[in-house]
């Protein structure tokens, strides 16, 4: 070959020793001639001539004039055509692979959205249901007929007759298309729709309806005509969120689709196009035409006479009714996905039995609504020791704001955290009886101040705990050390974030109603950390960390009795207004400037957090936890335990003031001092209990009775001595 294009075309030399392929499929180095050839000198166009004389002369043949083998042409053709057969047998076999992978059989039988799932109290009764409601399959060859025979004459005559796909409905819906200007008609057969609804999106491709049609061709191979239209049915939307053949006829006419007349299968089969817009508990007249459209087609596809099709009637279709069961609740809306966990895969409706007690869920919602709030919010949690919740208000009105107030806000706890303050001393070999300097102290450049001003001078660490006493909390969590305090709260369940401070014994970290009433479900238990659950406890549903570990670690036995000692305590103190005629222990909250008012406590077998305040954060003047949320507190606790509210004066211990019963500055003088005085007091009579409180405001409520149990009257001396209450609950 030449390097340039202007220079002469030159040969390159040739090894004619070197059997080429071509050589050996033509002998062309067998030849005698060729032989003699190679063995004298020749030029270069004597042995190219000679090669294409012996070429020429093998290439004539048997009927040639050089003889020689034949042409093997015919044997290239069939090679090519064994590997054509070849290669659509291994994409056959990669389409079937890959259509089991993607669309398995099995996958026609699920319902083409979320399943329903009915959440149900501890004793079986439905409280909740999440979902779409998808009813049970139906076998296409135990209907009656003329089911079945509707939905072929709307949707898809020739369907016992195609193989998938319809030609000739294809080439209808072409035309109508073409003639309307657009797409007014479809032409997917039954198989296509079942294809689609079960193993595709309802995007307008071409890539997705080949996979339509691949699928369809797959089911058919497959599976009966019988078997199709059975998992058609089962599956088909029908509006009203309702899915499937079943749950569609008991929820419009109330009966099941064996029992379904003529028009009740045709107004059926005629809300497959538009479910939505034409159901008929919204849209009655459209179903009814479209009804009378199917009938139509019924008798023109042969499945009915002219003299059947004229005695079908309009139907009737039940009364839409509100659903009998909520679709949401604070407690369903934060038990639902540990109910998804447990129920695993949903292939129709699920049941899951939860651990709400419908009787204390009640009394918890009737407490929340008599407490007289206004502006404000509360939300109360109720569980037994070992975290199973029973009761969740997370807010005054679920359906004005489902926001969760107990598990989903997070909010300054005041005093109740000084529980873990508490702990750690216990832990660090103190006892209710060490005592405490209550007074003015300096930490770092941070004065902490108890509310009421008032400083006792050295005092037992009960007596503490019992008047939150915040100079105390203070330095107690300078002396164990922060890392001790926030170490107890980690033990005890708090995960939210805590700052390393000494203002954390205050109560300035925030946390969640849930999470404190367990921490305090674990003192109550006498082990930690207690896991609040909505539902029954199951190896299942237990983290690889609580299978390992066991979970749950014991409280030394002397710990919890110096703990349970504290708590009671309380009772005498800030939290009289939550005494109880049994035994009980809790503690008051109450955060800067009155935003947040909580109490905690237990009593028998029942832990339960209240928390009052805005949802703004803004002060709540007077709002203290002594206050309303003992009272909550106490008259659940009454209901739920089924005892007799406390019928004599609470025996308050010594000087027992409540510094979170005090705002803005506001001082009541020292009981042995001069005391100021205040218009407030309680009044009963004729059935009528009136309560004055110190702002002059004036709250009249039905007296006696057993379910509104007011608190007694108190000895006014008593009132004016401890500070009381703040006076009309109402004002929140």
């Amino acid at each position: 070959m030449a390097d340039r294009w202007d220079e002469p075309m030159r040969h390159e030399p040739v090894d004619t020793n070197r059997r080429t392929p071509i050589g050996q499929r033509y002998q062309l180095d067998d030849d005698p001639a060729a032989s003699a050839r190679r063995d004298r000198p020749y030029d270069r166009d004597d042995r190219l001539s000679g090669r294409f004389d012996a070429f020429v002369d093998d290439d004539d043949g048997p009927g040639g004039a050089g003889g020689g083998e034949p042409p093997r042409r015919p044997r290239n053709i069939g090679r090519w055509v064994l590997r054509g057969i070849a290669a659509g047998i291994v994409l056959l076999v990669l389409a079937i692979g890959w259509l089991a992978v993607t669309a398995p059989l099995s996958k026609s039988l699920q319902p083409p959205t979320p399943p329903s799932i009915t959440l149900t109290a501890d004793d079986g009764t439905p409280i909740a249901r999440r979902g779409a409601i998808i009813g049970a399959p139906v076998d296409a060859a135990k209907l009656p007929p003329h089911v079945t025979e509707a939905f072929m004459a709307i949707e898809d005559r020739r369907f016992r007759s195609h193989w998938g796909i319809d030609p000739r409905g294809i080439l209808r819906a072409f035309v109508h298309n073409v003639g309307s200007g657009g797409v007014r008609e479809g032409g997917s057969t039954i198989t296509q729709q079942l294809a689609k609804n079960a193993f595709l999106d309802s995007d307008r491709t071409a890539a997705r309806k080949i996979r339509e049609v691949m699928i369809a061709f797959w089911l058919e191979a497959w599976l009966s005509k019988d078997e199709i239209l059975s998992r058609y049915l089962s599956n088909v939307y029908f509006g009203d969120n309702v899915y499937g053949l079943r749950a569609a006829s008991k929820h419009y006419f109330g009966r099941e689709p064996e029992r379904m007349n003529v028009g009740q299968a045709a107004m059926l089969a005629g809300l497959v196009k538009a479910p939505s817009r034409l159901a008929p508990t919204g849209n009655l007249e459209g179903a009814r035409k479209r009804e009378m459209l199917v009938v139509a087609a019924m008798v023109d596809a042969g499945f009915l006479t002219k003299a059947e099709g004229a005695a079908v009637q309009p139907q009737r279709v039940l009364p839409s009714r509100p659903t009998a069961l909520p679709s949401g609740t604070y407690f369903a809306d934060w038990v639902l996905p540990s109910a998804r966990d447990q129920a695993g895969e949903i292939k129709t409706e699920a049941s899951v039995r939860t651990t709400l007690d419908r009787r204390l869920q009640r009394t918890a919602e009737r407490v929340i609504r008599q407490a007289g709030l206004r502006q404000a919010q509360a939300a109360i949690v109720a569980m037994h020791r070992d975290g199973r919740v029973i009761a969740m208000v997370g807010g005054k009105d679920y359906g004005k704001s489902p926001f969760n107030r107990a598990t989903q806000a997070r909010r300054q706890p005041g005093s109740t955290f000084k529980l873990f303050v508490y702990l750690a001393a216990m832990r660090a070999g103190m006892t209710p009886d060490t005592m405490a300097d209550d007074n003015p102290v300096e930490i770092a450049g941070w004065k902490p101040k108890n509310d009421d001003g008032r400083y006792l001078g050295q005092i037992p660490l009960r007596r503490a705990f019992a008047r939150s006493s915040n100079v105390v909390a203070a330095r107690l969590t300078q002396e164990v050390g922060v890392r001790n305090v926030i170490k107890a709260a980690r033990d005890l369940g708090i995960s939210t974030p805590i700052p390393n401070e000494a203002t954390i014994g205050l109560g300035t970290a925030e946390v969640s109603l849930l999470e404190l009433t367990a921490a305090y479900a674990g003192v109550a238990n006498g082990t930690y950390p207690v896991q609040p659950r909505g539902l029954e406890e199951t190896q299942a549903n237990k983290s690889w960390y609580q299978s390992l570990t066991g979970g749950s670690r014991k409280m030394p036995d002397d710990i919890r009795e110096k703990m349970l000692d504290l708590l009671s305590s309380s009772l005498r103190g800030t939290g009289r207004e939550a005494v109880l005629t049994t035994d009980a222990y809790g503690k008051t909250g109450t955060s800067q400037a009155n935003r947040d008012a909580w109490f905690i406590g237990f009593a028998g077998d029942l832990v339960v957090g209240v928390w009052v305040g805005n949802d703004d954060s803004s002060p709540n003047p007077g709002l203290h936890g002594g206050g309303i949320p003992a009272q909550i507190w106490r008259n659940f606790m009454v209901s739920a335990l089924n005892i007799a509210p406390v019928a004599a004066p609470v025996v308050v211990e010594e000087d027992a003031m409540d510094p979170e019963a005090f705002d803005n500055g506001e001082m009541i003088e020292d009981p042995a001092g001069e005391v100021i005085p205040q218009v407030e007091g309680t009044l009963d009579g004729f059935g009528l209990q009136m309560k004055m409180g110190r702002d002059g405001s004036i709250s009249i409520t039905p007296g006696g009775g057993r379910d509104r149990r007011p608190p007694p009257p108190e000895p006014a001396a008593r009132d004016r001595r401890e500070g009381g209450d703040d006076g009309d609950e109402g004002a929140f």
